[in-house]
This record gives C-alpha cells, structure tokens and sequence, in this order.
C-alpha cells in the first residue's frame, strides 16, 4: 500500500487534478459560473490534492533514502 501511494504516477496524478481544479476555479470566476463560496471550495479542494502531492513527493524521497 506505502508504495502505490509513494509511487510517481500517484504522486504526479495528484498533482495534476489539483492543476486541473485550480484551472477550473479560475475560469469558472471568470467567467461568472459559480457562487463566491463555490470558487473558494474548489480552490480549497485544488490545493488539498496539491498539499498532498508535496506531502508524499516528500515523504517518496525520505523512504527512497532509507531503503
């Protein structure tokens, strides 16, 4: 389980779905399609799956180095 959640594909697919979150918060207050509170849930949810993408980067190079 440790390495499929340390894994590069995990770690750089989180990544991305935050990116894409992050995209789609922006464009959607740009364009006027969601409420305030929206945008700022989407945003939050984007650097949730971003911070966690960090977080097991990290953690992939500390468990990496013990091996």
């Amino acid at each position: 389980m440790l390495e499929i959640l340390l894994d590069r594909t995990t770690v750089i697919g989180l990544a991305i779905v935050g990116g894409v979150f992050s995209m789609l918060a922006t464009w959607c207050q740009s364009q006027g399609k969601l409420s305030e509170k929206s945008i700022f849930m989407l945003n939050r949810t984007a650097y949730v799956f971003m911070g966690i993408s960090i977080v097991l980067f990290i953690s992939a190079g500390f468990y990496a180095g013990w091996q």
